[in-house]
């Protein structure tokens, strides 16, 4: 795991080349403490920087940028190929010599057989740029579900790109002007949609895809989707496929060179990464897990009953008021973006860096998969309810217009806004998850941008119609591509980066997913992860016999008494509540990052 940035030109801006890579290079020197590398082509159409986190291979073999033999392909690189062995082996069997027992090098070799093809044999999560020195191009590659982020800017011929935002940035190149559009997905999720960021003209690759840059041309593929494909299946068969699919994904991402831990909530989805885990490997397992004061939020006595049952070595971290209010200040320099999540995995990969862990797996990914949330159960009911209504259009629109307009709380206004709509499961789903309604949203941009009238906004549907074969895949498809990659995966990249943490998602795995992608939504998202939980029968029954719970903060008794410094101001149009946390904490996460960005 690492950071990568890069800059392309054929402009006059080449002479300043060095200056520039640097200063992106800094920016993401947290990302990779081990190793710091760079490479600008002769003729300087290119610089490549690299900041490394060694994890396979500890030796300088592994620096980067990286190229093969003859100098022509340069490589810059951040991720994990769990299959690179495999085909380190194949490759080596058609005549390829390695120096290094990278897969980085492995990647390179790949291209140099294969182009752009090689994405497809590629099983991991990563975001790479490759430079063709003798034809003067680059390929930029970002993984199907979007664990890694890349983002990227492009001004005439010039084209820079960053594992984190703030690199770009950094390199002084782009003009800092917000994005309307990004701005607008942000404050009606909490996270900012890809392919927008908050800076207009900086763009997220979007999962699955590649550029290619020559010249001042720059193409753009989508090489890999979501898609649900049932086949028939008895649930018994299902059950099996979906263990041997869970214990060979859990296996692969065991490949490392250092000591892999695990982030422990005492959930579902945790305990079965623990559980396999512990069928899988050898020797004893380290966990990690965050525990409260507040009793209503502390689960820390659960993850410890999970840990003493798995034997593992178990770290509680009690994050107080006052700790938290401590950290706050580290928290918001690492945001890259504002989200209304990451300051739990800031936290919790703060206790893993401190006892020397660089690598660690999360149960993230279990809940969107196999059904965890109650969106699997709210959104079909919400569609069924505005397909009941569509019958009375004139009545189902001035509901929605009432409700959006005077309804009294947040809920009530996104009702609202999902009834002046058709009655969709994308409606349905933004009106479900959703941080402020659409005029509230636009309110409050044009707050921060007077002259924009963003009223005919809407959040960006990327919505592939035949992925899908049920109501109930496409809320997974919506979640997958929603709530997890735009805030769960970009969250949790950042916060454990952070401090030099590597933080792999096993139940996020392109090979897990097309196989259970493969069963019938009727089995595969039955209510309560039935599913997850057959194909696990290590799981004690006290653990998914309980209310669920996601790995949250107490903040709102946090924010009434203890932040005040920081949630007292908030800037916010009249008739707008911010008695909900998750509203108050969206408002200020945006202002303390502006603040941040314009600062420098």
């Amino acid at each position: 795991m690492c950071g990568i940035a890069g800059i392309l030109t054929q402009s006059e801006i080449n002479s300043n080349l060095e200056t520039l890579v640097q200063k992106m290079q800094t920016a993401i020197k947290h990302r990779g403490p081990d190793d710091l590398g760079t490479y600008i082509s002769s003729d300087r159409q290119v610089a490549l920087a690299h900041t490394r986190l060694a994890i396979l291979d500890l030796s300088s073999d592994g620096h980067q940028p990286m190229s093969t033999a003859n100098g022509r392909y340069w490589i810059t690189f951040n991720g994990e190929i769990y299959n690179f062995s495999q085909l380190r082996s194949d490759l080596i069997s058609q005549g390829e010599v390695f120096q290094s027992h990278t897969d980085t090098e492995v990647i390179l070799k790949l291209y140099q057989r294969m182009g752009a093809d090689c994405v497809e044999r590629l099983r991991g999560m990563f975001a790479f740029a490759i430079w063709d020195d003798w034809e003067k191009t680059c390929f930029i590659a970002r993984d199907p579900l979007g664990i890694k982020p890349l983002y990227y800017w492009q001004s005439g011929s010039t084209l820079a790109f960053a594992s984190e935002l703030r690199a770009i940035l950094a390199s002084g190149l782009p003009t800092i002007n917000l994005s309307p559009e990004g701005l607008y997905g942000y404050l009606v999720s909490g996270s900012v949609p890809e392919p927008y960021t908050l800076i207009a003209d900086i763009h997220c690759l979007e999962a699955g895809y590649w550029l290619y840059w020559q010249s001042d041309r720059v193409t753009k593929k989508q090489y890999w989707q979501i898609e649900f494909l049932p086949e028939t299946i008895l649930p018994t068969e299902a059950i099996k496929k979906v263990r041997t699919a869970l214990e060979d994904s859990i296996q692969h991402h065991f490949v490392s060179d250092v000591p892999v831990g695990i982030f422990l909530s005492g959930g579902i989805d945790s305990t079965t990464v623990l559980a396999l885990a512990s069928k899988t490997q050898n020797e004893q397992l380290s966990t990690y897990s965050i525990a409260f004061e507040e009793t209503k939020w502390n689960e820390g006595d659960i993850a410890q009953k999970v840990a003493k049952l798995f034997g593992t070595k178990h770290t509680e971290y009690k994050v107080t008021a006052s700790i938290a209010q401590q950290l706050f200040p580290k928290f918001l320099q690492a945001v890259d973006q504002p989200s209304v999540d990451g300051f739990n995995t800031f936290c919790v990969s703060q206790i893993a860096h401190e006892n020397g862990t660089k690598v660690v797996l999360s149960g993230l990914g279990g809940d969107e998969i196999f059904g965890g949330y109650q969106s699997f159960q709210k959104i079909p009911q919400m569609v069924a309810l505005g397909q009941q209504l569509q019958t009375l259009p004139f009545v189902k629109n001035n509901i929605g217009k009432g409700l959006s307009h005077w309804g009294k709380s947040p809920k009530i206004k996104r009702l609202g806004d999902f009834l002046e709509q058709p009655p969709t499961s994308v409606s349905a789903y933004h009106s479900l998850r959703g941080i402020f309604s659409h005029r509230e949203a636009c309110a409050i941009i044009q707050q921060y941008l007077p002259q924009q009238t963003p009223n005919n906004y809407r959040f960006p549907v990327f919505h592939n119609k035949t992925a899908v074969s049920t109501i109930a895949d496409e809320v997974s498809l919506l979640e997958l591509s929603g709530y997890m990659r735009n805030q769960l995966l970009r969250d949790s990249d950042v916060m454990s980066m952070n401090w030099g943490l590597e933080l792999r998602v096993p139940l996020v795995d392109r090979n897990l997913f097309e196989t259970v992608a493969k069963i019938p939504s009727s089995i595969r998202l039955a209510a309560g992860k039935k599913l997850l939980i057959q194909s696990v029968p290590e799981l004690p029954e006290w653990v998914f016999n309980r209310p669920k719970k996601g790995f949250y903060f107490p903040f709102q008794q946090w924010l009434s008494r203890d932040f005040q410094d920081y949630f007292s101001n908030v800037k916010v149009p009249q008739n707008i509540p911010l008695n909900h946390w998750y509203r108050r904490w969206s408002l200020v996460m945006l202002q303390q990052w502006l603040e941040c960005i314009y600062d420098k």
